[in-house]
């Protein structure tokens, strides 16, 4: 039987991935003077990407724990428990339109990225087009 491959990579690729993105994705909203749909696109694909990288830790802790290493999947989880609210919190800023806590939570949002250096811009704009409706639509999204 041949060996199973990701087309998608492992966990910790699509994490790197997510985080590089969305390193990218805070440095262009710096730029921004103005709230336009571009901006609430880019502020929506960082709450699904949020919630990706949450999922992608369960991957990565459940592996270690079939191989016994129960103390490093405890704290690997522990260094992300921020994920769900902060994900949380920028999809009530979303909703709700409050746009002056905004700089508030991607500033700290953006301390957590600050280990991804982003030298030049390599994402296209497109990938976060229309993800505010797309979220908006999702099961999760509606209130």
């Amino acid at each position: 039987m041949s060996r199973i491959t990701r087309i998608d990579g492992t966990p910790t690729q699509q994490r790197n991935a997510i985080r590089r993105t969305i390193a990218e994705i805070l440095r262009r909203l710096m730029d921004k003077k103005t709230v336009d749909e571009e901006t609430k696109d880019m502020l929506a694909f960082i709450v699904v990407g949020l919630r990706s990288i949450d999922q992608s830790i369960d991957q990565s802790a459940t592996a270690w724990e079939k191989r016994d290493y129960y103390l490093k999947a405890d704290q690997f989880r522990r260094e992300w428990l921020w994920l769900p609210d902060t994900a949380k919190r920028l999809e009530d800023i979303l909703h709700s339109n409050d746009w002056a806590t905004a700089p508030i939570e991607l500033a700290g949002l953006a301390a957590r990225f600050s280990d991804v250096k982003v030298t030049t811009f390599t994402k296209s704009p497109t990938l976060w087009q229309g993800a505010y409706k797309k979220l908006l639509a999702s099961p999760n999204g509606k209130r």
